[in-house]
């Protein structure tokens, strides 16, 4: 990807990618959380409140009884001293905390599957676009690869991920498209058994994987990225991210690697 690309996709990552109904890491704890970025820009903190309308209808199912039924809300720093004993974080630090959001079909952590029920939009036109192009060495003849899914991870400085196999979607025959933003990282690509000594090699931001044939049985994982020692690697997009708008863009992408895998799910 060029650098304007790149620099598109980190923003698009960090503003639009964690955005409701698209589902996070977050979002167990926190419920549907909109326009975190903003929020983060804007040094806002997300504060526990009691939910009025929740809590009436449930003093109304339970006659009566008193219920305590919380949600979240996004407030300027002073706010925080009208709240009593709530619960609090910052924005930036929800930021940090991010670790992976759903496009498309959402993916169930918990069940290991693709949970159709759930909302969802379609993956946007602009990546399934890119997806498609860049899946074509890898596709049947006469196939269009058909993006109905990504998975968006979120690298700090001490993540890593686990050798493991991409093995919920129906149709291995159809590759992944895995674009690398940031911070590089070295990637193992191993076998199909964990005992297969792995190749290492570095993706640097903007190199898109293919993983398609055998590949798509094989173990891979990432066991490290690298920040502050080597900011030769990203200072095109250091340069290009020094905008007014970008500077908390820029200050995450220095010390972090994100990584979107699209998949045809069917």
């Amino acid at each position: 990807l060029s650098t304007e690309e790149q620099c598109y996709w980190i923003r698009e990552s960090l503003k639009t990618f964690p955005q409701p109904p698209n589902r996070t890491n977050l979002t167990a704890i926190y419920g549907s959380i909109s326009d975190l970025l903003v929020a983060a820009k804007n040094q806002k903190i997300l504060v526990e409140v009691e939910n009025p309308d929740v809590q009436e209808r449930n003093e109304q199912n339970n006659g009566g009884g008193k219920t305590q039924s919380k949600n979240f809300k996004f407030v300027d720093d002073p706010e925080i001293q009208k709240e009593e004993e709530c619960r609090s974080t910052t924005a930036t630090t929800l930021v940090r905390k991010l670790r992976w959001s759903t496009l498309g079909l959402q993916f169930d952590w918990s069940k290991r599957n693709y949970d159709v029920s759930l909302p969802h939009n379609k993956i946007p036109d602009a990546l399934a676009s890119l997806a498609k192009n860049m899946a074509i060495p890898a596709m049947p003849s006469g196939e269009e690869f058909k993006p109905e899914a990504a998975i968006v991870n979120y690298y700090g400085p001490s993540d890593m991920l686990g050798g493991h196999v991409d093995d919920m979607e129906v149709d291995w025959t159809k590759p992944i498209v895995s674009i690398s933003l940031g911070c590089k990282c070295i990637f193992l690509l191993g076998g199909k058994t964990r005992d297969e000594v792995p190749t290492a090699m570095f993706l640097r931001s903007g190199d898109i994987v293919l993983m398609a044939g055998e590949a798509r049985e094989c173990f891979h994982g990432v066991p490290r990225i690298f920040t502050e020692s080597d900011q030769e690697e990203i200072s095109a997009l250091v340069s290009q991210l020094s905008g007014e708008d970008d500077c908390f863009t820029l200050d995450y992408i220095k010390n972090s690697r994100i990584n979107i895998n699209i998949r045809q799910v069917y």
